[in-house]
């Protein structure tokens, strides 16, 4: 691994690291990524060998349990998955984005560090040790069918990825697992679907999770199978199974088939209350995730002030699809606030095409064409999820401050809560 930065008075600048070296192993051990490195640092008598000014030495080190060299490696290298599934959202972007909205993350160390869903196809049983070597639980599997005849067709993997066997070795080593199956009509539902939640739900307890997710799809499918889109009639059959999914199919003391948020929305139903999603954080996978801003929105209310010191006009930018929940759920409370008037602005996705309706795939061209002959007021409100993950750049490689100055008005990011927002209008 190569050392980019050493930190002053740090044990690894007592060693004699200096940027441009190399750490190799640690206890005979290779230190393959910063994973590794956390794992191995942690014993008192390590033996460290090292790629010092390009010559390799070996140096005995005593030190506390919890000293590390105090060294910054160069970042990690993500693996790319072996797939090429005929629903991959990559494969549906349009031409000219930046490079890294083409890129496959098919890496089981990004689904250990930040829940990000991986196939497993191409792992192997070295890897498979150290995960349960290093207890690199939990993690987060996309499984989609079990059927192996379907599975080549949908993946485009030719081979057997013995994926069932390799959920097997991680439950019986105590490794934790959520799952997750994109739905796609006439393909991988009916009886493909029955089979791959039995065959899933054999690995519970430790297997605790299975989250259902409508496939998504885009203006952008030139040359890929032809796939049906969900319909407001598909996702209201399917949830009037879901009593009959959960008797079948029970984690102990919580359900493990779990519906994405989209279903309720397209289904036009009420969302269940949080406490029916049991222990388990699965937001960024869309469950929980609108009525979990609900239930903190109410809460926030009270925290909120009951008049502002002078009027402002705020403009509220969502997508289509959560924009009626807005309407009726959000802006009249808060337009319930003296001297604060909120006015909701839904945005057409042209870019994906208009059958792509989450907020957090809006670009910026389609909010500045839309929006920027519009009367806005005193400052834009939209939702974080129109950044990346730093929060600097939109998918189409803009920042807040191009939308800011292409709309001549103030451009405001919420993290999941109007508090803060509404409390920056106090000071007028």
């Amino acid at each position: 691994m190569k050392i980019i930065k050493v930190y002053p008075d740090s044990l690894g600048e007592a060693i004699g690291i200096k940027p441009g070296d190399r750490l190799l192993k640690i206890n005979d051990k290779r230190v393959k990524d910063e994973i590794d490195y956390k794992f191995r640092i942690t014993e008192q008598n390590i033996s460290l060998e090292l790629e010092l000014n390009g010559q390799i030495e070996k140096i005995e080190v005593d030190k506390e349990y919890d000293d590390d060299l105090g060294v910054l490696f160069e970042e990690l290298k993500i693996r790319k998955c072996a797939n090429d599934c005929v629903f991959c959202f990559v494969d549906q972007n349009p031409p000219n984005m930046r490079k890294g909205m083409y890129f496959r993350d098919g890496d089981y160390r990004m689904s250990y560090l930040h829940g990000h869903y991986i196939t497993m196809t191409n792992m192997n049983q070295n890897e498979l040790n150290r995960i349960v070597e290093q207890r690199l639980s939990p993690l987060y599997i996309s499984v989609h069918v079990t059927d192996l005849e379907l599975r080549r067709k949908l993946f485009l993997y030719k081979k057997n990825d013995n994926l069932l066997a390799k959920i097997k070795f991680l439950v019986k080593n105590k490794i934790e697992l959520h799952t997750q199956i994109v739905l796609m009509p006439n393909l991988n539902d009916g009886e493909f679907l029955l089979k791959t939640l039995d065959d899933l739900y054999k690995f519970t307890p430790n297997l605790k999770t299975c989250t259902i997710v409508p496939v998504g799809l885009t203006a952008h499918r030139d040359g890929l199978m032809e796939i049906e889109h969900v319909t407001y009639a598909y996702a209201k059959n399917l949830l009037d199974k879901t009593e009959y999914y959960r008797s079948i199919y029970y984690n102990k003391e919580h359900p493990f088939i779990f519906f994405s948020d989209e279903w309720y929305i397209l289904a036009k139903r009420p969302f269940p209350k949080l406490q029916e999603y049991g222990p388990y954080d699965l937001i960024e996978n869309g469950v929980g995730q609108v009525q979990s801003f609900l239930d903190n929105f109410s809460k926030d209310l009270l925290k909120m002030p009951k008049q502002l010191p002078i009027k402002k006009n705020i403009t509220l930018v969502t997508g289509k699809l959560i924009e009626n929940i807005f309407k009726t759920q959000v802006v009249p409370k808060l337009n319930k606030i003296k001297n604060l008037n909120i006015t909701l602005k839904s945005v057409t996705n042209e870019f994906f095409g208009d059958i792509v309706t989450v907020t957090g795939l809006l670009t910026a061209k389609d909010i500045i064409n839309q929006l920027k002959n519009e009367s806005l007021g005193d400052e834009v409100w939209m939702s974080h999820r129109i950044l990346n993950e730093d929060k600097l750049i939109t998918l189409d490689d803009l920042k807040l401050s191009d939308i800011s100055e292409a709309l001549n008005c103030k451009v405001k990011i919420g993290e999941d809560s109007f508090l803060s927002l509404v409390n920056g209008l106090l000071n007028g």
